[in-house]
């Protein structure tokens, strides 16, 4: 299939290069060219706009930072918008909130272009191997075009419902994964200074209730102080505070969520918004008055 894509940051250049692997005829365009390049060397199209791109090519997916910049590669001048034609098909897999998705999605609609939602979980490991949980909003048939590109990328495709559904189903994950990575720091971080092994406390709860793949993968790298980004810290930061806004929209009471979201708040604001979210362990030894390297 041919496929453009746009954003090839530490999430998007992987998935683009798997397209590449599983056969797809790739185009790529980034705002930071120099992020292209692993692309070209491995026989993507360069591509001088989005606008470029969407002419070469029948399907674009776009995987950036937020809203905004998802309006700017595909509504703005030389977007996507400009350079579709007829029955063009575009994949946002991009997180942001369920109401932009769907307004985006609507105005792509009136200028004859299908919308998909479809953000991911998996962090940079699924990306790279091609294991990502792919959440899809958007018309079924739209799902059943782009799920060879979906294959190509993920293990776990599941259509959630019409526009704006995929990213509810990512925010739900992020309230999950969120809170699920603060707990098991504290845990970890409580066992530390009990004067416990954290490593053995772990191996004890993943055999109970308290098991989760969040103490298992996760867990092990914070005993492992691995603090390499796979999901940047200001990256779940963004994320919650795209959860929070859709529930003061909704007039939704989410309180484990919100005392999450600060201490993500206070990660960016301690210079560790560039690690990996499982340096949250690193906060709350500060906080405990042990900081760890």
């Amino acid at each position: 299939m041919d496929v453009g894509f746009i954003g090839l940051g530490l999430m998007g250049r992987p998935m683009a290069l798997n397209l590449l692997k599983a056969g797809h005829t790739v185009q790529v365009w980034s705002r930071r060219r120099e992020s292209m390049q692993p692309l070209l060397d491995a026989g993507a199209g360069d591509c001088a706009s989005a606008a470029e791109l969407a002419r070469r090519a029948p399907v674009t997916i776009s995987m950036v930072a937020d809203a905004p910049d998802v309006e700017e590669v595909v509504l703005g001048p030389s977007g996507v918008a400009d350079g579709a034609g007829a029955g063009h098909l575009h994949i946002d897999m991009s997180t942001i909130a369920p109401a932009a998705a769907q307004s985006i999605a609507a105005r792509l609609a009136q200028r004859g272009i299908t919308a998909l939602d479809a953000p991911v979980s998996g962090g940079e490991g699924g990306a790279i191997g091609a294991t990502l949980t792919i959440m899809v909003g958007g018309e079924a048939a739209a799902c059943a075009r782009a799920r060879p590109l979906f294959e190509a990328m993920g293990q776990s495709i599941t259509r959630v419902g019409e526009a704006g559904a995929g990213q509810v189903a990512k925010a739900c994950n992020q309230i999950l994964t969120g809170v699920g990575v603060a707990a098991v720091a504290e845990a970890l971080n409580f066992a530390r200074k009990s004067g416990v092994d954290g490593g053995k406390v772990r191996e004890a709860l993943l055999g109970g209730f308290a098991a989760s793949r969040i103490l298992e993968n996760h867990g092990q790298r914070m005993l492992e102080r691995n603090f390499r980004p796979g999901f940047k810290a200001w990256m779940h930061h963004k994320d919650m505070r795209i959860v929070l806004d859709e529930a003061q929209r909704l007039g939704l009471a989410l309180p484990s969520t919100a005392a999450a979201a600060q201490m993500y708040a206070a990660m960016v604001g301690s210079g560790l918004g560039e690690e990996d979210s499982v340096a949250m362990l690193k906060l709350l030894e500060r906080m405990s008055g042990a900081a760890g390297e």
